[in-house]
């Protein structure tokens, strides 16, 4: 006689019922985790996008800015208007965001990854901010193709067209992800070569500067001082060696921008690939502008006229008033990358950091003024 205390059995069917419930369960709980982790997924997307097209969308408005300044400062006749203080306000302000456009893709550059962030997504969008810095020259480079190639798209709808489309290309092409960053390869080869061909270059520019600044005292005197130059620079023996160095410090320095792109570096190395990725264009676009269209297509004198946007001047010309950022950004660039340059150099031989960064915020300095003082001859403005 069994007793009370006796337990019944499990029986098979028990055990299937059971079974079934702990895979229920656990299947609702997958699903739980496979939606929330869609949800996130779907959300990272998100950010990832925003952080593509919005820098693209404040590039967009780039020319239009540069042509709201020259019809705000110039009249019908092509002539400088008188401006009121809020129209002087307003053309301050519409300056300043031209200029913002590039210091905005320097400023995304140097924003460092987060560690959510894979290195492939971070690598994109740091790029993305680089190109933008070469934003004012690669409007120039764009306009002067289009005039040789007669196309009658104004300039501006052909820029939004193309960065549109480098946004699809970011938005629909996915990266292959790598979560890990490495260390950046020193490739320590072309880092000298690129060195060394930027100190025969350097001669060339450094002329170059200091010819411009006789605009300060009349386009006569930078006239002078050019031919002077050019029984050097455009020798049948030097102009050659000349553009092939350029050429290399092109190249070479593309090739390293985008080998450092891809990882978590400082803002001083961060700044020297943004300068230089605006160089590499700028002298892409300055010799084709030489070489191929005022010397080969229109059979026009590269002098004072040329590079200033005279008879109209660079800021009262509508197509001219966008070489004004590209030559101020252009001249403080050239010489504010070679400090960051000496800067590694010195860093390299021992030299404490303190010291070094003293001596690029020196550089830097100077090279604004320099600029500004290029710029003032080029847009009018005499000493004498």
């Amino acid at each position: 006689m069994a007793s009370c205390t006796d337990e019944r059995l499990p029986t098979t069917d028990d055990s299937k019922r059971t079974m079934h419930h702990v895979e229920n369960r656990e299947m609702q709980e997958l699903k739980y985790a496979e939606g929330r982790g869609g949800l996130v997924h779907m959300r990272s997307e998100s950010k990832v996008q925003w952080r593509i097209w919005l820098p693209i969308a404040i590039t967009l408005i780039y020319p239009f800015l540069l042509n709201a300044f020259h019809a705000l400062v110039t009249d019908d006749q092509g002539l400088a208007t008188p401006l009121s203080f809020s129209s002087t306000l307003l053309a301050a302000l519409l300056l300043l965001g031209v200029f913002s456009v590039p210091a905005m893709g320097l400023t995304l550059a140097c924003k460092k990854s987060r560690s959510t962030d894979d290195r492939a997504t971070a690598t994109r969008e740091k790029r993305l901010a680089l190109f933008i810095v070469a934003a004012p020259t690669l409007y120039c480079f764009i306009g002067v193709n289009t005039w040789m190639l007669g196309v009658t798209v104004p300039d501006q709808w052909l820029w939004v067209a193309g960065w549109l489309l480098l946004g699809a290309l970011l938005t629909f092409k996915r990266p292959a992800h790598d979560l890990k960053w490495r260390t950046p390869r020193e490739m320590p080869m072309l880092r000298v070569a690129h060195g060394v061909a930027g100190a025969v270059v350097l001669a060339f520019v450094s002329f170059h500067l200091f010819n411009h600044l006789f605009g300060l005292i009349s386009p006569e005197a930078h006239t002078q001082v050019m031919e002077l130059g050019r029984k050097v620079y455009r020798a049948p023996f030097v102009e050659p060696v000349l553009v092939l160095a350029l050429l290399f410090q092109v190249f070479s320095g593309l090739r390293l921008a985008w080998s450092w792109s891809a990882h978590n570096v400082d803002r001083w190395r961060i700044f020297q690939l943004g300068s230089g990725v605006f160089l590499s264009v700028f002298l892409i676009g300055h010799m084709n502008a030489v070489f191929i269209f005022a010397r080969t297509v229109a059979g026009i004198d590269t002098g004072w006229a040329f590079a200033s946007g005279d008879p109209v001047g660079m800021i009262h010309g509508p197509w001219s008033i966008r070489l004004l950022p590209h030559y101020a950004i252009g001249v403080f660039f050239v010489l504010a990358h070679l400090v960051s340059g000496l800067r590694v150099v010195l860093l390299a031989h021992g030299i404490s950091r303190i010291r070094v960064n003293t001596v690029w915020w020196i550089g830097a300095l100077v090279s604004v003024i320099v600029s500004l003082l290029i710029m003032l001859g080029m847009t009018g403005t005499r000493l004498v």
